[in-house]
C-alpha cells in the first residue's frame, strides 16, 4: 500500500500530520489479549495527540483524564475495582462507557503513579476495554517505584519526535517517501533527485520532527516562528526541571542541558560540561535528563559479541540529543541563512549528521523496543579509533560511520575491522549509494548509503547482505 493510499492521520491545528507509529497501535488495539498500554516518551512528541487520533480512528470515545491537570481524578481509582471504576466514570461523563466503543486514556500518570498498580486488575477483569496510559516524566516513577509494578500485565510503547518519512509526508512529498521505502540497491539516482533528497535532508535538520512546530512548518513556511517555536519547548523543558522530584543541583542542570547540544557527536568527558562540580553531580544531572528523554546516552560496548550491552563500558559514552530540530536551535543556527548557504558549508556540521543518523537508529528497532544505542571507540595513544555506532542485525554486529559530506577517511572503521569478527559495515554520508569491498587488511563489504535513506537501514542491509 502506498503512502496515497493511507489514510490515518494525526490533526494538528490546520496541518494534517501522518505519523507511522498509528500502525502498531491500530494492531494493539485490535489484539484479543490485549494489555494495557504504557506509551513513554518526552514531553512534545505527541503522545495525547496520538492517542486521541487512534480512538478517533477506531469510532471510540476518548474517555480521557488528565491526572497532572486534576489530581483528583486519582480518587476514581481508590477501590482498585475496574467494574466499579468505569461506573463511577460513566456517571461523571454523563455516558455509558460501553467497552466495545471506548478507549480509556490515563495521561499524565507520572502525577498518580500508584495507579498504574490498577492496570493488572483491567487486564486481568476488564480485558475488552483498551487502556493507553501516557506520561512525559514517567521514568522517574518507573525508576523508583513506590508500588508494585503489574509485570507481565502491561506493554510499554516508546514514542520519540516524527521520522524524517514522515516529515516529508507533512510537507507533501507522498510520492518520495514511496520511492525511498521502495529504493533497490543498484538502482541509478539522477543527480537532480539526490540533490533535491539531501536539500529536504537539510531542511528536517532545521526544523526537527517535534509535532508542533512541522506542522507549522509545512503550514506557514516560516523559519522565524519555527525557532520560536523551539525556544519554546526548550524553555518548557527546563521549566520541568523542579519536577525532576529530588535535585541536589539545580543550576547545574540548567547549564548541563544547555552545554550538551555543543558536545554531540564526541564521547563526553564530565569536565566538557562544567569544572566546578564533582563528577558524581554532573552524573546526576545527566541521568536526570535520560530519565526526561531529553537526551539518550550512547554507551561505548567492545563490539565482540552478543547482545552489544553486555560488553558495555557506562563510563564511555556521548550523547544523541532529543530532537534534531531542538539541538539546531539550542546552538543557535539561523534556518534561513543556512538553507541559503552552498553545500559546502552545511555538510561540515559531522555532529548534526552523526544526530541525524543515531535519532532515526533509536526508532529502528520498532516503538516496543527501550531506545539503546551503542558506539565503539579505542582509546590508544598512537592509535584513537572511534566507530559512530555499532549495530546488532540478526547475529552479526555491523559497524557505522556517519559523515556529513560526500568523502572522509575510513581510518577507524578499518581499525575496527582488523580487531573483530564482523565483515560487513556501513556508511552514511552525502553521496549516491554504492556496495563495494575496500582495499585494506581486513576484508569487508561496505554498504554506503546517502543519509536520507537513513530510516531504511536495515532493509537495505537486508538486500545487500543477500548480494554478497
Amino acid at each position: 500500500m502506498s503512502i496515497n493510499q493511507i489514510k490515518i492521520r494525526v490533526n494538528f491545528e490546520m496541518t494534517v500530520l501522518y505519523r507511522s507509529e498509528i500502525a502498531a497501535l491500530s494492531h494493539w488495539i485490535n489484539k484479543e489479549n490485549r494489555k494495557p498500554l504504557v506509551i513513554r516518551g518526552a514531553r512534545q512528541v505527541g503522545k495525547s495527540t496520538l492517542v486521541r487520533r487512534l480512538a478517533q480512528e477506531h469510532k471510540r470515545f476518548c474517555c480521557e483524564l488528565n491526572f497532572e491537570r486534576n489530581p483528583e481524578m486519582a480518587d476514581f481509582f481508590i477501590s482498585k475495582d475496574p467494574k466499579k471504576i468505569m461506573e463511577q466514570l460513566s456517571l461523571y461523563m454523563k455516558r455509558p462507557l460501553n467497552p466495545n466503543e471506548t478507549l480509556l486514556f490515563l495521561d499524565e500518570i507520572q502525577a498518580a503513579p500508584n495507579i498504574l498498580e490498577v492496570l493488572r486488575y483491567f487486564y486481568e477483569e476488564h480485558r475488552d476495554l483498551p487502556v493507553v496510559c501516557a506520561g512525559s516524566l514517567l521514568d522517574f516513577a518507573l525508576a523508583a517505584p513506590t508500588f508494585s509494578m503489574p509485570v507481565g500485565r502491561i506493554e510499554y510503547y516508546h514514542l520519540g519526535p516524527l521520522s524524517f518519512e514522515d516529515f516529508l509526508i507533512a510537507l507533501g512529498e507522498n510520492v518520495l517517501v514511496d520511492w525511498i521505502r521502495s529504493f533497490s540497491i543498484g538502482t541509478e539516482i539522477p543527480l537532480p533527485l539526490h540533490g533535491k533528497c539531501l536539500e529536504l535532508t537539510k531542511l528536517f535538520w532545521l526544523v526537527g520532527g517535534m509535532p508542533e512546530i512541522v506542522a507549522h512548518y509545512a503550514q506557514h513556511k516560516n523559519f522565524q516562528e519555527v525557532n520560536n517555536l523551539q525556544q519554546n519547548i526548550l524553555q518548557t523543558y527546563q521549566d520541568d526541571f523542579y519536577k525532576y522530584g529530588r535535585i541536589t543541583h539545580l543550576p547545574l542542570l540548567r547549564k548541563v542541558f544547555k552545554t550538551i547540544p555543543s558536545t554531540v557527536g564526541n564521547t563526553l568527558k564530565y569536565v566538557h560540561l562544567d569544572r566546578e562540580h564533582k563528577s558524581a553531580q554532573i552524573k546526576e544531572s545527566l541521568e536526570h535528563l535520560h530519565l526526561a528523554r531529553l537526551i539518550h546516552l550512547v554507551y561505548h560496548s567492545s563490539a565482540t559479541g552478543l547482545p552489544l550491552n553486555a560488553t558495555v563500558n557506562s563510563k564511555i559514552f556521548k550523547v544523541v540529543f532529543v530532537d534534531i530540530g531542538l539541538l539546531c536551535a539550542s546552538l543557535g543556527l539561523d534556518q534561513l541563512e543556512i538553507m541559503k548557504s552552498p553545500e559546502a558549508l552545511w555538510i561540515n556540521r559531522g555532529s548534526l549528521a552523526e544526530q541525524f543518523v543515531g535519532q532515526t537508529l533509536l526508532t529502528l528497532k520498532g516503538s516496543y523496543h527501550p531506545p539503546e544505542l551503542f558506539y565503539w571507540v579505542r582509546e590508544k595513544t598512537q592509535a584513537m579509533a572511534e566507530v559512530d555506532y555499532v549495530w546488532q542485525y540478526k547475529n552479526t554486529i555491523i559497524p557505522i560511520e556517519v559523515k556529513a559530506g560526500k568523502t572522509g577517511r575510513l581510518k577507524s572503521l578499518h581499525y575496527f575491522i582488523q580487531e573483530k569478527p564482523w565483515s560487513f559495515s556501513v556508511r552514511f554520508n552525502a553521496d549516491r549509494p554504492s556496495l563495494l569491498k575496500p582495499e585494506t587488511t581486513g576484508s569487508y563489504t561496505l554498504l554506503s548509503l546517502p543519509l536520507y535513506f537513513a530510516g531504511q537501514m536495515e532493509r537495505l542491509v537486508e538486500e545487500a547482505w543477500k548480494a554478497t
